[in-house]
């Protein structure tokens, strides 16, 4: 037996990334697993979501809401405990300050012990898709946040005049990796994970989404057991 399995099992989790969808595009059975073994799952949601539509009548304002109660919808259906939305503007994200500082506060609000986000890196490793600036934005302040902001009192000492103390995670799991090293049976689960990401109406429209998410998620489990798996890189912290 490790070390690591010796410890405290994982009580909370949580999620951060760009946009409404994303989640339940990547990491949705691995969260709806979690959330029927009782752990509590948070997402944070860092942009307002008002560019992600390709209705001309629409206002950006009518699409922050939409896109807001979308979500809402699907954590619902997860089991989370609760969604966080940050409301940085959709599609011109940064890695700054000002963002890290945000996804510290929660992640001491919320103190979990695992969390998820997206590759903070363009790899370009596939053919079909280049990549979302604000999944890379995202991802490189959520892992900023983890280390070393979350943990040090020293950083954004106005965090410690609110009451949130220190909190250091105990691993991270990337979305997105192309050298993934940890796989997570969703398959009972992959339904549940599907109406969740459904429910992003005007993300997936009338696409074939059910298809795609059943071929991805069996794609990843194909070497390693398991019917459908969502497949991440991993980092033990200590």
């Amino acid at each position: 037996m490790t070390q690591e399995t010796q410890r405290e099992p994982y009580r909370r989790a949580m999620v951060v990334v760009a946009h409404a969808d994303d989640a339940e595009f990547g990491c949705s059975g691995t969260v709806a697993k979690w959330c029927r073994e009782g752990m509590e799952v948070v997402y944070v949601i860092v942009t307002d979501g008002s560019k992600g539509a390709a209705d001309r009548e629409i206002t950006p304002e009518q699409l922050v809401e939409i896109r807001r109660q979308e979500q809402i919808a699907a954590g619902k259906i997860l089991g989370l405990k609760e969604v966080v939305f940050l409301g940085h503007p959709d599609g011109y994200l940064q890695p700054t300050l000002d963002l890290r500082r945000d996804i510290t506060r929660e992640i001491r609000r919320h103190r979990p012990d695992i969390l998820i986000t997206t590759n903070p890196t363009r790899t370009l490793t596939r053919t079909n898709y280049i990549g979302h600036p604000d999944h890379f934005a995202a991802g490189e302040a959520a892992l900023s946040a983890v280390f070393p902001s979350a943990r040090d009192h020293l950083t954004f000492p106005e965090l410690l005049e609110e009451g949130l103390e220190p909190h250091k995670i105990r691993e991270v799991l990337i979305m997105g990796h192309d050298q993934p090293d940890k796989w997570i049976d969703v398959t009972d689960t992959i339904e549940i994970a599907i109406q969740a990401l459904k429910a992003h109406v005007t993300q997936v429209g009338d696409r074939e989404v059910e298809e795609r998410m059943r071929e991805w998620r069996r794609r990843a489990g194909k070497d390693h057991g398991m019917e459908y798996a969502e497949a991440f890189k991993h980092f033990i912290l200590r």
